[in-house]
């Protein structure tokens, strides 16, 4: 396995500064955002792919470092009802593979995304119930005419171009958003989709993160590292469904943490070693959004816990057995 992070927790650092700094840290591998929410600050595609020397110089900050890169990340919502908002996600998704085919990379990291109810909704509808039956005719229109031919056709472009793994984020609010939904997206596409694992967002949900991962099995393509606490009080009186703003920490039934501190050591050694059990043995890519502590700390605190969980050699053989 590999030590990884998602370099958007210093976008607000220059580039070549930022790799050496992670380099440095002990990160092996480096995923980077291009577009969508993550934005651009490392590395905008419609800069890059029209300027040979910036694109060698952005390539000379990354290897030059002796670092890798993981996979580029393009996390938007190509199916937002709103058409100019979904053009601008598609565009963004699709410059992604263009230069990813141009530095030799085969992984894209995203959203499923999340259309509306209906060809004339303004916003997104995540729908959350089977009852009254609306929701139904929701989910109905909402896959059948909208997501799934939506990534048919972006699927087959991805491959034409060297990507051979689209991996979705299972993330509340988008029509993917745990195992069973990746499977069925998959099922319906091909396998070239694939989960990016953020057992974050499926914690909160009341998932076990390692029996997601077994339920999974072959179907991850990318892990991300990052933590959430629960908290029991806001949870006994309000359930785990929150809208009051990530800031809000003390009221809220959940926030994301640094790694190690919403669950202890031994849930992330077994989330490692299911990962390894399903066969992936790959990089995790730690994603800092710990409002209580600044980027800095919060990745130096990450870096050291996946330095203590991660399983960086091959077995070999079992002499004992």
């Amino acid at each position: 396995m590999k030590l990884g992070v998602f370099t958007v927790v210093l976008g607000s650092v220059e580039l070549e500064k930022a790799m050496k700094y992670l380099a440095d840290s002990g990160v092996q591998m480096v995923e980077i955002g291009c577009g969508g929410f993550p934005g651009t600050a490392h590395c905008d595609p419609t800069v890059l792919l029209n300027d040979e020397s910036k694109l060698e110089a952005f390539k000379q900050a990354i290897y030059g470092n002796g670092l890798e890169i993981s996979a580029l990340s393009c996390h938007g919502n190509p199916v937002h009802p709103n058409k100019e908002k979904a053009k601008k996600f598609h565009d963004d998704f699709i410059n992604a593979i263009l230069l990813a085919e141009k530095l030799g990379i085969d992984r894209i990291v995203g959203f499923s995304g999340c259309p509306g109810d209906c060809p004339e909704s303004k916003h997104p509808n995540w729908v959350t119930c089977p009852w009254p039956e609306d929701f139904l005719e929701i989910l109905d229109y909402q896959w059948n005419e909208v997501l799934i031919p939506y990534w048919k056709e972006t699927a087959e472009f991805a491959k034409q171009h060297g990507i051979k793994k689209i991996c979705l984020e299972l993330h509340p609010g988008f029509c993917v958003y745990n195992p069973e939904t990746l499977l069925k997206l998959r099922a319906a596409v091909g396998d070239i989709i694939g989960a990016n694992f953020d057992p974050s967002h499926l914690i909160w949900q009341g998932m076990d993160p390692v029996e997601a991962a077994r339920t999974l099995g072959d179907a991850i393509y990318f892990v991300h590292g990052k933590d959430v606490r629960l908290d029991a009080a806001n949870m006994a009186k309000n359930g785990v469904l929150d809208t009051k703003h990530y800031g809000d920490v003390i009221n809220r039934s959940w926030v994301f943490r640094t790694l190690g501190y919403g669950n202890d050591l031994k849930m992330w050694k077994d989330i490692v070693s299911m990962l390894k059990l399903v066969g992936y043995d790959d990089v995790i890519s730690i994603e800092h959004e710990d409002s209580l502590m600044s980027p800095t700390e919060g990745l130096q605190k990450a870096i050291a816990l996946l330095k203590e969980v991660l399983i960086f050699e091959k077995a070999g053989e079992m002499w004992w057995a």
